[in-house]
């Protein structure tokens, strides 16, 4: 079968700390980071332009670090560095596929990557080289979802991909609601009315305001990240109208 072209020229890959562990309880699994720069590969040797926002919730979240007594905007900055590790991580997995990388930040730490600008960041889009964000908005109080949704609009992506563990958006948690039903298409509102998880409410917002759509998709399953890019119904989409 041939392959079809893809109905994306530019995406924002969202990457939850999460989705790098693997089955293990924190941490990075070197397997499944490997699993998704392979993914990453086949989609960038389509001439997709990918800029990937990396979650650092595997290693520590602001939030999780209040709770140990730690002040919330030093938990912040633990997470946002916590970010920088992952990306480091999945460039050099790309690296090693011979993907040209480049790991952006939005804290200053010039020895190990760039610092965030925007028309630099979209100058190596257009060179095809993978843009990594890391630090997430380089302020506390926001999470890398909201630094996804910002992100895809600095750089004019066309759709925002939130790679999960699970296989798309449902009506409640499928891990703890066994009838929970799986929905293929959901408006933004609905998603902020019934307090859905799929992004924090500030990203959500976001993209309902500059009509930026997100889809919800399974990246533990081979071939998934080609098949959306490709326009194929994998996972469940967030858009304005629901089809």
């Amino acid at each position: 079968m041939s392959e079809r072209a893809p109905v994306y020229g530019r995406i924002l890959l969202k990457l939850s700390g999460e989705a790098l562990m693997g089955d293990q309880a924190h941490g990075i699994d070197a397997a499944t980071v490997a699993a998704i720069a392979d993914e990453i590969l086949g989609v960038h040797a389509r001439g997709v332009e990918i800029g990937v926002v990396v979650g650092g919730g595997n290693i520590i979240r602001g939030v999780h670090a209040q709770k140990l007594g730690i002040d919330r905007v030093t938990g912040d900055h633990m997470g946002m560095l916590a970010t920088v590790i992952n990306a480091l991580a999945l460039q050099d997995a790309l690296e090693q596929r011979d993907v040209y990388t480049r790991c952006v930040t939005a804290i200053e730490m010039r020895e190990v990557a760039e610092p965030f600008i925007r028309r630099r960041a979209m100058r190596h889009l257009e060179k095809k080289r993978v843009v990594i964000f890391a630090a997430g908005t380089g302020n506390p109080y926001f999470t890398t979802d909201s630094a996804a949704a910002l992100r895809a609009m600095e750089i004019g992506a066309d759709v925002i991909l939130k790679a999960t563990k699970v296989d798309g958006i449902y009506s409640a948690d499928p891990m703890l609601v066994k009838d929970a039903v799986k929905l293929d298409t959901i408006t933004y509102l609905q998603v902020l009315e019934r307090g859905l998880k799929v992004m924090d409410s500030t990203a959500i917002s976001l993209c309902m305001d500059h009509n930026l759509p997100i889809v919800v998709f399974d990246i533990t399953t081979s071939g998934n990240l080609r098949r959306v890019i490709e326009g194929e119904r994998i996972g469940s989409v967030v858009r304005n109208e629901v089809c």
